[in-house]
């Protein structure tokens, strides 16, 4: 089931779909995790993927050029892989040029620009085609005005960072929408705007407007509307927090679900920090978030056991769930503890 979006109007990021993902030259599938994402949660709006006689990397997807992609319907070449540093390889231009030439608009996350290549530059002159860099946030965003909305709101957020809070949202929203209820999935982060189709990257945005921001991702909507962010960072990294506390105030959220990582102890890229209890993830949370939302909750918590076997994650999962008092689930395996977290963020 494809994700579904009914995207803002102001300031934010539309994509062009269906996607053709771009594999390059990928030998190792953990630099191809954007094309795999959105074959697992937009394939639909996957037509196939092109790669370089060198990538060894699939998504399975039907093997096309790109002039027989945009034949098929596709009308975005999604940059589907990340290089070190973030680069846009100098391999991969020719394949890029011929997209564009093909009547593909070209969907980057990558850290360096088009601007950088004139042979790029010189292909979107050419064909008027676009290159769309998700990476770069959309001009004149607002301050946050505090101001409340209607409609309901879910955020995901962590004890930590890369432990599991854009999976978590799409598995709730996708549950959501099983269950007939109108909702949407936020994305704030690269590969979660390239899923949806829309989105704003919180993380580029100047701290001043973060709040602003996930104010225009979830506008006013009716009351029994759930829009589902994307969470990003965590109030307790040293490095992050500032966004995820701007992402908190701005999206007013109803509802929280905590993600967590199971056994993770240290926090990540911050040599000397532990990471937060669950406990203290949610009470911090709750009372930051409350300056907008004074009727926020705590619906229960996502658990990351993808380093356990079932047995073991299953009695993780039913410890964690007793000691809090909450429901806990990990989304990926789903099951009756998935489906009581998702009733209690209804309820």
């Amino acid at each position: 089931m494809t994700i579904q979006v009914k995207a803002p109007d102001f300031g934010v990021i539309q994509l062009p779909q269906p996607y053709l993902l771009f594999l390059g030259d990928a030998v190792d599938p953990a630099y191809a995790k954007t094309a795999l994402g959105l074959r697992d949660w937009a394939g639909d709006q996957c037509v196939g993927e092109l790669s370089l006689p060198q990538a060894t990397v699939t998504t399975g997807l039907p093997k096309l050029s790109a002039k027989a992609a945009y034949d098929a319907g596709a009308r975005g070449l999604v940059i589907g892989i990340a290089s070190v540093g973030g680069q846009i390889r100098p391999n991969w231009v020719p394949a890029l040029v011929e997209a564009l030439e093909a009547g593909l608009d070209v969907i980057s996350g990558m850290h360096s620009s088009y601007l950088d290549v004139p042979e790029l530059v010189a292909a979107i002159e050419r064909t008027g085609r676009r290159f769309i860099e998700v990476r770069r946030p959309p001009a004149d965003i607002p301050i946050g005005s505090g101001q409340k909305r209607s409609g309901k709101r879910l955020l995901t957020v962590g004890t930590d960072c890369a432990l599991g809070k854009k999976y978590t949202a799409l598995a709730i929203a996708r549950a959501f929408a099983a269950r007939g209820v109108d909702s949407d999935f936020r994305a704030t982060g690269q590969t979660g705007i390239m899923i949806a189709g829309s989105g704003i990257p919180i993380d580029s945005i100047v701290c001043d407007f973060t709040a602003g921001a996930a104010e225009i991702l979830s506008p006013a909507a009716p009351d029994d509307h759930w829009d589902v962010v994307e969470g990003q960072g965590s109030l307790f990294h040293p490095s992050y927090a500032g966004v995820s506390l701007g992402l908190l105030h701005g999206s007013q959220p109803d509802v929280l679900v905590v993600c967590h990582e199971a056994g993770r102890t240290a926090m990540a890229g911050v040599p000397g920090y532990v990471t937060p209890t669950l406990q203290q993830t949610i009470d911090l949370n709750l009372l930051l978030g409350s300056r907008t939302n004074p009727a926020i909750r705590c619906a229960g918590i996502s658990l990351n056991t993808a380093a356990y076997s079932a047995e073991e994650a299953a009695t993780i999962i039913a410890e964690t769930s007793a000691a809090l008092g909450l429901p806990v689930a990990d989304p990926i395996r789903g099951g009756e503890a998935f489906e009581r977290l998702v009733d209690a963020c209804l309820i």
